[in-house]
């Protein structure tokens, strides 16, 4: 007779719902491409900015969300809708705030929130009086719904040299304060990161931690100047980084997270499909590979959404999907002790999502008895 076997619970299925309940971080964020539709409407009239339509679905066409454009350039049109309506300290705060608040909706429990303040400052702003706005908006949505997180300060790679200084130093005056590092965004063609070395220098000089968008547009050449003439500690983006393994390899012996964003790179034609994204490949090989949203907004995207549609497209395991998710708070930018506390929190939060979603499953550790007796 066969005794009674033991019950174990069966990993889950990583549906959806699953992924929407782990813990997530969000690294790769951009607030003025983050706001809420009704968000803008609503700051346009307030403020009588003219936009390119009065209805949340003319909106959505004029700054083609979730739609493919024909370039990285096409894509950042959208911004100058958005920023139009950020020229105030209270559209600031609000946009700041709701951006988290939709973060925290998620259980996305970790968030870097970037912009350039200097796009702000069209209407008389301080850059100071910029800064600090969003600072005090994310703040109410920590202490509202718990969402850890900070700040970076953005440098454009089509801004000079001398602009670009000037925000590194904000960023150096509101380290501890909110800001938790600096970035280099922007179009990459014809704007090499090595012109920007002066900013990056006094970054590191203050031991602040920075970031550089490399690798989307442009080829492994955007990305090692990036990391050998800014200093860069994250990479932003790096789809190109497949092409020259040495590089790929250096990224991996130094532990270079990478902050991948696949719809965004669909969108802005950096890949030719989803299933052509690096991501999968970064996985196997050890890459720390993060999934972002870039903009979540002209994207049409969340955190939850980008690892469903890496899982469905790659097959990804549960395992697969737990390792991304833990990358993305083991590159956060925060002191080592704070980020060893997130990362055991984390763990028994992954462990009792995922226990939550088990369903009991027997065992086979048969013994026939019958069998036996033979």
């Amino acid at each position: 007779m066969e005794r009674a076997t033991p019950v174990s619970p069966a990993l889950p299925a990583p549906t959806e719902e699953l992924i929407r309940a782990l813990p997530k971080a969000d690294l790769h964020c951009h607030l003025d491409g983050s706001l809420r539709l009704g968000t803008i409407l609503e700051l346009a009239e307030q403020q009588k900015v003219k936009l390119p339509a009065d209805t949340t679905e003319g909106l959505a066409r004029a700054i083609h969300r979730g739609e493919i454009c024909e370039s990285l350039p096409d894509y950042l049109t959208a911004f100058e809708v958005t920023v139009a309506v950020l020229q105030t300290e209270e559209a600031l705060f609000r946009a700041a705030y709701e951006l988290a608040c939709d973060a925290a909706d998620e259980n996305v429990t970790y968030l870097e929130m970037r912009y350039s303040p200097v796009l702000h400052t069209k209407r008389g702003l301080k850059l100071t009086t910029v800064v600090e706005s969003v600072l005090e908006g994310f703040r109410r949505a920590r202490r509202e719904r718990g969402i850890r997180g900070g700040v970076l300060v953005c440098g454009i790679r089509n801004f000079s040299p001398e602009t670009n200084l000037r925000l590194a130093e904000l960023a150096v005056a509101y380290k501890n304060r909110g800001v938790c590092g600096f970035d280099l965004a922007g179009a990459e063609d014809n704007f090499p990161a090595k012109d920007h070395a002066e900013s990056f220098q006094l970054i590191l000089n203050n031991n602040v931690n920075c970031t550089a968008h490399a690798g989307e547009a442009h080829g492994p050449p955007s990305i090692a100047q990036a990391i050998h003439y800014c200093g860069a500690h994250r990479i932003g983006h790096g789809v190109r980084l497949r092409e020259d393994g040495d590089l790929l390899n250096y990224v991996n012996d130094h532990r270079i997270p990478v902050e991948c964003c696949p719809s965004s790179n669909l969108q802005t034609r950096a890949i030719s499909s989803l299933s052509a994204h690096p991501l999968k490949f970064y996985l196997d090989l050890g890459i720390r590979a993060t999934v972002n949203t870039d903009n979540r907004l002209i994207t049409d995207t969340t955190v939850t959404r980008e690892l469903a549609l890496m899982q469905k497209t790659f097959d990804l395991s549960l395992k697969d999907l737990r390792t991304l998710v833990v990358n993305g708070f083991k590159s956060a930018f925060v002191p080592f002790h704070e980020r060893a506390e997130l990362l055991r929190e984390v763990n028994k939060e992954l462990d009792t999502v995922i226990a939550r979603f088990s369903r009991p499953t027997p065992v086979r550790e048969a013994r026939d008895e019958s069998k036996k007796s033979a």
